[in-house]
């Protein structure tokens, strides 16, 4: 048989050990290794036998004679270079944690589904014997109803503090947590997914407690973790304390101890151990090894790539479970206070290095009246980006695939997304490049004072001189529409906004009274409508005050008057995915589109997909997008797969016809 050719990124002690495991593996080789220095490289292929050796990573990913990358550097360099393996068509193997955070770790996971190739995160105790048989016992119910689960991981009592050393290095993302405290949160999900038949769980709340040292990284610290089946988890790790390193399942009827749960040895093969006390009995099951946990790793991967696979073989670390657990390890630095500062504005990269578009960027744009710029058909809604470093990894993201649009507002999440969007502009020097659309003059706010008040406060928060495009959020009735008109033709004359303004939720009646009242003073009136229009006609308000114009006698409207529409919601907040996933989104929001109308749209749409090769949620985007009006899509991904999801709808052309049949007409 083939052995698979490995390239070994770093030669750290951590790659010693899995080259030490690959060497008495079945199925792989030491092909080359790579190093920041030459004198590494030569001096790691020297002490094992490894015949190509490169001075560097970039070069290690140029070898033809690699296929598969084990990244074993620092964690704050696992993202760029997995990114750069995928893209360099080699499969990853990558050290735990895959990332310094959940954000880096989606660009990574879709680095690799948009290039085909496989990726894992390094959990070699997940690939050991001991941990198949630990799950079989388990769910053959041996301690019954799983109630509690504890698990720990640390090394370190009575060590000096090594300053420059990586462990206590805040900038290589030092401290217990991201080191060894992945490993028992990683073990708690896994037996928390088992007890209710799924592979692994997420919890739905965390809470933590621990102590940050003089160098700015967590000494020691715990977590109690609970998950929605009641189970409760207690997590703790150290870097200057060495508690056990046990795992124990407690159950309704008994409990299970693994002593040696994580099987870290790096020289001979740890033989699994597991004891099992019920009723009064204790029972050991041994579990025999002949190979360590890095052998039984690399095997796990060679296996998984006979069998094109592109993410690890359960009980291995799959893509949706290394993401799971990245959150967990967010949240629970959250309850600690700790932030790397590669995590802020101050100190964040890009995840490739530099922030470029990309070659194959398929955005298109169009024209809004009154902007000097071209605008991104897609603008992504920037409501639900809580942390600078969830929104960096988002944001590069669409700048990188082409997208300069973005719409947030003075209400969403207390000025936080305008604060955080604001310092990722700056941070990347994009000001001149990129469309924000500011909107304010929510209800109860809507107030001609108000929303000049409210707009000089984004502009703070967003740091801007001005803003592109100003759209008021809600109208107030109660308000004559001159007293709006004129108060945004003041921001304007100051050159506060410097592009147009328009109207969210405004009625086309009172649309058009605003522009009337601007023709008679000879002022400038609404550019832009900002209103719901998508596949599916909304049955009831998302939020009060909701206005949608997807109706026949709108769309003539906008038609007519080739007034351009920014739609929100323009995908039916996700009416068109599957049922499965369509489900999840909860049933206040199912409740606002369902209807027999709308179902039968569904049903045109995925009949339209499937002629189209594309999903029935992307002929959703594109019915907004194909308009015979000015028509561009709001869209609000959480994930950066959900972004790479709605990008196919920006190539599909629908004709008139198919418009008009996909509604009904």
């Amino acid at each position: 048989m083939q052995r698979v050719k490995w390239g070994i990124m770093g030669t750290g002690a951590i790659a010693r050990a899995f080259v030490r495991g690959l060497e008495r593996s079945r199925t792989g080789v030491a092909s080359a290794v790579g190093s920041r220095k030459r004198s590494s490289a030569e001096h790691f292929g020297e002490e094992f036998s490894i015949p190509r050796r490169h001075e560097s990573y970039e070069s290690l990913l140029a070898d033809p004679e690699v296929a598969v990358v084990y990244i074993a550097t620092p964690h704050p360099y696992h993202a760029e270079w997995t990114v750069r393996a995928a893209e360099a068509g080699k499969h990853v193997l990558c050290e735990k944690p895959l990332a310094l955070n959940h954000a880096q770790g989606m660009a990574m996971v879709e680095a690799a589904r948009e290039n085909g190739v496989f990726l894992m995160e390094a959990f070699m105790y997940r690939c050991h014997p001991q941990t198949a048989k630990l799950i079989e016992l388990l769910r053959q119910g041996v301690v019954g109803e799983i109630r509690m689960i504890r698990a720990s991981f640390g090394f370190g009592g009575g060590r000096a503090i090594n300053a420059d050393g990586r462990i206590f290095n805040k900038d290589l993302a030092g401290g217990g947590i991201l080191d060894v405290g992945c490993y028992p949160v990683s073990a708690a999900r896994l037996i928390a997914g088992v007890a209710v038949g799924e592979p692994f769980a997420n919890p739905v709340e965390i809470v933590g407690a621990g102590h940050i040292g003089s160098t700015g990284v967590d000494e020691w610290t715990a977590a109690v973790l609970r998950f929605e089946s009641g189970i409760i988890a207690q997590v703790s790790t150290a870097v200057r304390v060495s508690p056990d390193r046990t795992l124990e399942i407690c159950g309704s009827d008994g409990a299970v101890i693994v002593e040696n749960p994580w099987v870290a040895d790096r020289i001979e093969a740890d033989q699994g151990r597991i004891v099992v006390s019920t009723g009064g009995e204790r029972r050991i099951v041994e579990v025999p090894a002949d190979r360590t946990s890095f052998a039984y790793e690399a095997d796990a991967v060679a296996a998984a790539l006979a069998s094109e696979a592109r993410e690890g073989a359960w009980p291995a670390m799959g893509w949706a479970d290394t993401l799971g657990n990245l959150a967990t390890l967010d949240g629970w630095r959250r309850e600690i206070g700790l932030v790397y500062d590669s995590e802020t504005s101050a100190g964040n990269r890009p995840v490739r290095g530099a922030l470029a578009r990309r070659s194959n960027a398929r955005m298109t744009y169009g024209r809004i009246p009154g902007l000097d710029k071209p605008v991104s058909k897609l603008i992504m809604g920037c409501d639900n980006q809580r942390t600078y470093a969830y929104g960096a990894a988002m944001w590069d993201d669409w700048y990188e695939r082409g997208g300069n649009a973005f719409d947030t507002s003075w209400v969403y999440g207390g000025g936080t997304m305008e604060v955080l969007l604001g310092e990722w502009i700056k941070a990347r020097g994009i000001r001149d490049e990129v469309v924000v659309v500011v909107k304010g003059a929510h209800t109860p706010r809507c107030t001609p004072e108000l929303l000049v008040a409210d707009f000089h406060e984004s502009l703070d928060r967003l740091g801007f001189e001005y803003a592109d495009l100003y759209v008021m959020h809600r109208d107030n009735p109660d308000v004559p529409v001159g007293e709006f008109v004129d108060v945004l033709n003041e921001l304007m004359g100051k050159r506060l906004i410097r592009g147009a303004f328009g109207g969210s939720n405004w009625s086309i009646d009172r649309f058009e009274a605003a522009d009337e009242y601007a023709r008679r003073g000879g002022k400038t009136g609404f550019a832009v409508m900002n209103n719901n229009l998508s596949l599916a006609r909304m049955v009831k308000p998302v939020w009060p005050g909701c206005v949608h114009v997807s109706d026949d006698a709108s769309r003539k409207w906008l038609e007519r008057t080739g007034t351009t529409n920014l739609s929100w919601s323009s995908q039916a907040r996700g009416y068109f995915l599957p049922e499965s996933e369509r489900m999840k989104l909860g049933p206040d929001n199912f409740a606002c589109w369902d209807a027999p109308d709308n179902r039968e749209r569904r049903k045109r749409a995925e009949e339209l997909a499937k002629k189209k090769g594309c999903a029935p949620i992307n002929i959703a985007a594109a019915y907004v997008l194909n308009q015979p009006f000015p028509s561009f899509a709001l869209v609000g991904p959480r994930t950066i797969q959900e972004t790479a999801a709605t990008i196919p709808a920006l190539r599909i052309e629908l004709s008139r016809d198919e418009i008009d049949w996909l509604w009904g007409r």
